[in-house]
């Protein structure tokens, strides 16, 4: 029962983090999310009905997708900031 409970957390806080709109929010939220459930064997206690496990797959995967875009986002505002910080020495 306590896998079952820990997997529907999981999911709940997953569909929470999809829902938000600010993406350092989520991209934070999501790093929070990743450092509690990802630990070596998560994935294999996964304890969800088809429907939900559906569901779970994809929500993990456009995250996955989330971060990579966010990640040359953010790589590209530290560029600008580095480019203004030399512009302005």
């Amino acid at each position: 029962m306590e896998r079952r409970n820990r997997s529907l957390e999981a999911l709940n806080k997953l569909t929470h983090i999809d829902s938000l709109d600010n993406p350092y929010d989520k991209g934070y939220s999501l790093q929070l999310w990743t450092a509690e459930y990802l630990d070596d064997n998560f994935l294999e206690n996964l304890d969800l009905e088809i429907k939900d496990l559906k569901l779970f797959s994809e929500l993990f995967y456009k995250n996955i997708n989330f971060l990579k875009e966010h990640k040359i986002e953010i790589a590209k505002e530290l560029n600008r900031n580095k480019n203004i910080k030399k512009f302005l020495q």
